[in-house]
């Protein structure tokens, strides 16, 4: 009932759906109401905020600090275990795989794979649990799309019953316990997931997967027209920022050992 009820408060306090309901109800006040200044008011400032975070150099630079504090992991690291949190997914058994993983999940997938590729000797690990409806779980999708992009079965080991990245931490920790491992998950979630797996004791290696704020040249018009690429953007800063004030309210510090 607690995740159910954190997942849709916090669904309700992502960009889009919380202008959308500023904007009902400033529609509701200058239709049905007296209060027309405050009406008014609250669908400007909706507007402007929509129109802000739909543009590049807003979203991007917000999400550029989170995405930057860990670096890409180039050098091959020896180590057992490669993780690869789960993500967005689906299951179609006549799609192609890495058709199944949605949003983040295929790019965290692949980065997983990459460094396999230059650790061949470790296991990959694939954590997450299955959609309420679905008969295959986050992680065996994943683990499936590693399989079809060439790493053997018996390289791969799926952890299915986590909901989220705390019980995530946990389950890895009672699979693995202290051993080294990489961590792979997207850059914007990484440091609010090292944050739980150093709670519970372990010290991964970071690497991050799915950078999404772009440094690089665009073209001007890129840059000045809204776009709901630009939206996305914004929206995964404001669900890390939810999430690190969720660690927060249950105390968890982000200091390895103390909460």
């Amino acid at each position: 009932m607690l995740f159910t009820l954190k997942k849709v408060t916090g669904g309700l306090l992502l960009p889009l759906p919380f202008l959308l309901l500023m904007m009902g109800l400033a529609i509701a006040l200058l239709w049905f109401s007296r209060f027309q200044k405050t009406g008014k008011g609250l669908m400007t400032a909706s507007w402007v905020i929509l129109l802000l975070l739909s543009l590049q150099p807003v979203a991007d630079g917000l999400l550029k600090p989170i995405e930057n504090r860990y670096p890409t992991l180039h050098t091959s690291q020896p180590v057992k275990y490669i993780v690869v949190l789960g993500g967005g997914y689906t299951w179609n058994p006549d799609w192609a795989p890495s058709s199944n993983l949605i949003g983040n999940s295929l790019p965290r997938v692949t980065e997983g794979v990459r460094l396999w590729l230059a650790n061949p000797g470790a296991k990959m690990i694939f954590t997450g649990a299955p959609a309420r409806t679905n008969p295959v779980s986050t992680a065996e999708a994943g683990a499936r799309v590693a399989e079809s992009l060439g790493v053997p079965r018996s390289s791969i080991l799926t952890l299915d019953t986590p909901k989220d990245t705390e019980e995530e931490a946990a389950a890895v920790a009672a699979a693995i316990g202290k051993e080294p491992f990489i961590l792979i998950t997207s850059a914007s979630h990484l440091p609010r997931a090292m944050i739980f797996f150093r709670q519970q004791g372990l010290n991964p290696i970071p690497a991050p997967a799915n950078q999404l704020a772009i440094a690089s040249p665009l073209n001007f018009w890129e840059r000045i027209i809204p776009s709901p690429t630009w939206l996305m953007h914004s929206d995964r800063v404001a669900y890390e920022t939810l999430g690190r004030i969720w660690q927060w309210l249950k105390g968890v510090s982000g200091e390895p050992g103390e909460k």
